[in-house]
C-alpha cells in the first residue's frame, strides 16, 4: 500500500529528508523541490508533502497523511488523535520559563506572556499558581521588557536572545524535539508499511546516537 508522509517545513524538513536519505528512500526531488508542495519518492510508493507544524498534526488526523513527523512543542500545543510513535532526537530544544525576576517566585497574580497558552497554563496549574497566560505571537521577549508580562514560557535552542535582553531562565517545562505521529486508522491499514518507516527512522536515530557518544 501507498504511503503520504507530512513533513514539517524548514529544518525539521532538512534534518527528517537526511535521515530518508540514509534510510535509502528517494528523496531527490524532495530535496529539488522548488515551488512544489507534493513530491514523490523515486525509490518507494511513498509521497511527501510539505506543512507547517500546526496543519502536520490536522493532516495525520484526519487521515490525509498516514505519517507525520513535527516537533513535540506542537504536539503538546495541539491536538491528541493520532499515535506517536518515535522520538527521532533531531531539531532539540527546551520549552523554559523566563523573565526579568523570577515569576515562580512572586505572590498574587502573575501575567506569563506564551505563543504556547496550553503549555504554559497547564504547568503553572501543575504548581498550584494563579496566572493569567496572554497569547503572544510575535516576539514574546519583549513582554517583560514593557511590563506586559512578570515571565514567559517560550522555546530555547541557544539562549542568546535572552541574554541579549537580559533576560533569565528559571525552570524547564520540557525537553523538546521531532516525533514520527500515524493515523490511527492508517495504523491498522498499513501497519507494515508504516512499521517499516519507523523501524528505518529508528535505525538512524540509534546510529545518531551512537556517533554522539
Amino acid at each position: 500500500m501507498s504511503l503520504s508522509i507530512a513533513l514539517t517545513k524548514g529544518r525539521l524538513e532538512t534534518k527528517t529528508v537526511e535521515m530518508l536519505e540514509r534510510c535509502g528512500y528517494g528523496v531527490d526531488k524532495v530535496k529539488n523541490k522548488g515551488r512544489a508542495l507534493v513530491l514523490p519518492d523515486t525509490k518507494k510508493d511513498i509521497k511527501y508533502f510539505l506543512v507547517k507544524a500546526n496543519d502536520c498534526i490536522t493532516y495525520v488526523e484526519h487521515g490525509v497523511a498516514d505519517i507525520g513527523v513535527v516537533g513535540k512543542d506542537t504536539l503538546m500545543e495541539g491536538g491528541k488523535d493520532y499515535y506517536e510513535l518515535l522520538d527521532l532526537n533531531i531539531g532539540r530544544c527546551s520549552f523554559i520559563v523566563a523573565g526579568l525576576s523570577n515569576p515562580l517566585e512572586k505572590s498574587g497574580h502573575v501575567r506569563i506572556g506564551s505563543k504556547y497558552p496550553e503549555v504554559a497554563g497547564s504547568y503553572f496549574r501543575s504548581r498550584g499558581m494563579d496566572v493569567e497566560i496572554i497569547k503572544i505571537d510575535g516576539s514574546v521577549e519583549l513582554t517583560p521588557l514593557l511590563g506586559l508580562c512578570d515571565g514567559i514560557v517560550d522555546l530555547m535552542e541557544t539562549g542568546t536572545t535572552l541574554k541579549e535582553n537580559g533576560l533569565t531562565v528559571y525552570d524547564t517545562v520540557a525537553k523538546i524535539s521531532a516525533r514520527v505521529i500515524v493515523n490511527k486508522a492508517a495504523f491498522k491499514m498499513k501497519r507494515d508499511e508504516i512499521m517499516q518507516v519507523v523501524s528505518d527512522l529508528e535505525r538512524i536515530v540509534k546510529e545518531n546516537a551512537e556517533r554522539d557518544q
